[in-house]
């Protein structure tokens, strides 16, 4: 089988990780600069530092065995997916690593025991001012959830919350140019969440896509990467830096063969960096360094225990700051100056494994 997208990513992670997790110990690192900031997550993915100081971080959840059969299926063996509608939530990690929840009860859901039952659910959050934003990457009718579409979800005070962009609607009504014939995801799997100038922007891995969606719930499409690159390129995660966006990809799986772009809000594209694999996490310091989150950094298909950090400096020249890592999903930068990375990001049950490391820059 050919892996090249988020979805078989996850399902052939979470079919290695099945054999190594149980009973293992990821609570200490050899490497001095790299502690265990928070434990207890079901498969966080992406994270944020919001206006009151915490770490919130979005969790794929448990998964589920509902299934659905009413709208087209993703096709096997990543599909057809089964789901909970209530398996994922939004944790939030104070400054001494203590957890809570933000938000349960949102939909979660898992790709074949074939494949490895790789779960997913809420995939990244954002902030406008002190609003928190989600984005759900789990729903959707292909996913075993007919009745909550993969989409932006604004979250209340009290624990609730409002959908405020249908976006699997807006997937299957303005098709990419190219979309991917081996693993199509009707629903798509949306994976990064960005707020930029009162604007949320959002990435779907699958189809290859960076879209704009307003806070009344406008969309529009800012790139099509699978026009230019075809269905290999696999944007997967970005953030903003003066005033465009440095965004990674996957590529198909070939070590060395992921790059970081600059994609201006207008769309335009430009390779930055290449030589990079499995790309799930980018952040920059105030130096001006970039850092990028490879998940793993096998040749042809996810390695445990290769995912590392690098640095890129001004001059361009690379340098590993951590390695080891467990399949890590996201990451970001805290006030601190420290990097906080999602790891353990894709894995099997029993649930609870996921951790959030702490990413001193050397």
């Amino acid at each position: 089988m050919k892996y090249q997208s988020i979805a078989s990513l996850r399902a052939r992670s979470a079919l290695l990780a099945g054999s190594l997790l149980i009973g293992l110990s990821l609570s200490s690192w050899a490497q001095s600069n790299v502690t265990t900031f928070a434990t207890g997550l079901n498969n966080p993915r992406g994270l944020k530092f919001g206006p009151d100081g915490d770490l919130y971080v979005a969790e794929g959840g448990t998964g589920g065995l509902n299934p659905t059969n009413t709208c087209d299926q993703v096709m096997p063996p990543v599909g057809p997916y089964t789901a909970n509608v209530s398996g994922a939530r939004i944790s939030k990690i104070n400054p001494a690593g203590l957890r809570s929840t933000v938000i349960d009860n949102l939909p979660s859901s898992q790709t074949t025991p074939e494949a490895g039952s790789g779960v997913s659910g809420v995939a990244d959050v954002a902030f406008i001012g002190d609003t928190l934003y989600a984005l759900l990457g789990g729903a959707g009718c292909s996913h075993g959830v007919p009745n909550i579409p993969n989409g932006i979800i604004r979250v209340n005070a009290n624990g609730t919350y409002d959908m405020v962009a249908n976006l699997s609607n807006y997937y299957m009504t303005h098709p990419v140019q190219n979309p991917s014939t081996t693993d199509f995801e009707p629903d798509g799997v949306p994976y990064s969440l960005l707020a930029y100038k009162g604007d949320l922007y959002a990435i779907e891995p699958n189809h290859g896509e960076l879209d704009r969606i307003t806070p009344n719930g406008q969309i529009t499409r800012v790139i099509d990467t699978s026009a230019i690159f075809g269905t290999v390129y696999v944007p997967t995660v970005m953030t903003e830096r003066n005033g465009s966006f440095l965004v990674g990809n996957l590529g198909s799986f070939i070590a060395g063969g992921a790059n970081v772009l600059r994609v201006t809000t207008s769309g335009a594209q430009k390779i930055l960096y290449s030589g990079f694999t499995d790309i799930l996490g980018i952040a920059y310091d105030k130096k001006g360094r970039i850092y990028v989150l490879e998940t793993s950094t096998g040749d042809m298909g996810p390695v445990p225990f290769t995912g590392d950090v690098i640095q890129i400096d001004k001059q361009g020249q690379q340098t590993v700051i951590a390695s080891g890592l467990f399949f890590p999903t996201g990451m970001t930068i805290g006030a601190d100056g420290a990097l906080y990375v999602s790891n353990v990001g894709f894995g099997p049950p029993p649930n609870g494994l996921g951790e959030i490391l702490k990413v001193t820059i050397p």
